[in-house]
């Protein structure tokens, strides 16, 4: 049975991404070079009313979005180049930033798991037409974990040394593996999804290579953006684009790498993806031209490593 996209918000012609299912309403970021700072916001859409509004303004383009396990909100700001919390109260706090004395990169995607630690993608990938960097980089770019408490002074830990495209993360139910998406643009880079055991002692074994994004003559795949889980531990997966390979497209993959299915979008390319809604049995979907869908028919539900605070 094909998919339904429905769209429920947008277009609104610039990327939006981070879709997180807060309870009642999906949070989603919208992301606008400057000099339209104030167009950078977390929005929020009700699936009651269709309703869209503002849930934060000047959001230095933050891009993922994470519930932790107390229901704080955190999120990459990839333009200030740091982890942001949110409080209920409007209040928003800077997290911890260097890793070996040197500020990490632009952060984009992230996860927190049961114990409160904050796993993140840190690729280079400064946004185009900003500012000059106001400090220096890690010559690296790596998937980081912020050990809990989490707050200005913890510590920060480089978990890979084999990536150099890191985008979207994800954690299995169990918290045993962390699937990582490679996905670089250049024609010799790779763009695989891949799954790193975690150890015993916290640290990542070798990853396994579960699905792996080529090239064409028209050039290189576009490699997992964003993904997440079902409940039945399989990985929904953001990739593809219009240029090269069989176009934009949602994948549902197994923790083993098998392709289960795929649902191509009918407009836009696919940034990030979540399940919401209050049974979660909804897909929302986020694109590179600002489109929210939703798809009501794909006979899966979502799970939540832990169920959303009251707001």
């Amino acid at each position: 049975m094909s998919w339904e996209f429905e769209l429920v918000a947008g277009p609104y012609g610039s990327p939006i991404d981070g879709p997180c299912w807060d309870g009642h309403g999906l949070l989603f970021t919208r992301l606008v070079l400057p000099p339209a700072a104030p167009e950078n916001k977390v929005l929020r859409y009700t699936p009651q009313t269709g309703a869209v509004e503002d849930f934060r303004t000047w959001t230095h383009r933050v891009m993922g979005l994470a519930f932790s396990p107390g229901g704080i909100l955190y999120g990459c700001q990839s333009t200030s180049r740091r982890i942001i919390r949110y409080d209920p109260d409007g209040s928003a706090w800077a997290m911890s930033h260097r890793v070996g004395g040197e500020y990490h990169n632009e952060p984009k995607d992230l996860i927190v798991d049961s114990r409160g630690r904050i796993w993140f993608t840190d690729p280079y990938a400064p946004p185009p037409g900003t500012r000059a960097q106001f400090a220096s980089r890690v010559p690296f770019a790596a998937v980081l974990r912020m050990d809990a408490p989490v707050n200005r002074d913890a510590a920060i830990q480089r978990m890979t040394y084999d990536t150099k495209a890191p985008s979207a993360v994800l954690l299995s139910k169990d918290e045993r593996t962390l699937y990582v998406s490679e996905d670089s643009a250049e024609a010799e880079g790779k763009r695989e999804l891949r799954a790193y055991p975690i150890l015993a002692d916290g640290t990542l074994g070798i990853c396994k290579v579960l699905v792996t994004f080529g090239a064409d003559a028209r050039g290189v795949q576009r490699g997992i953006s964003g993904m997440c889980l079902d409940g039945e531990g399989n990985i929904i997966a953001c990739a593809g684009g219009k240029k090269s390979g069989p176009g934009p497209m949602i994948y549902v993959i197994t923790p083993e790498g098998r392709i289960l299915e795929t649902a191509p979008l009918p407009e836009g390319e696919p940034t990030n993806c979540a399940f919401g809604d209050p049974a979660l049995d909804a897909l929302y979907v986020t694109t590179g031209d600002g489109r929210l869908y939703r798809v009501r028919n794909t006979g899966r539900k979502g799970w939540l490593l832990y169920p959303p605070q009251p707001r």
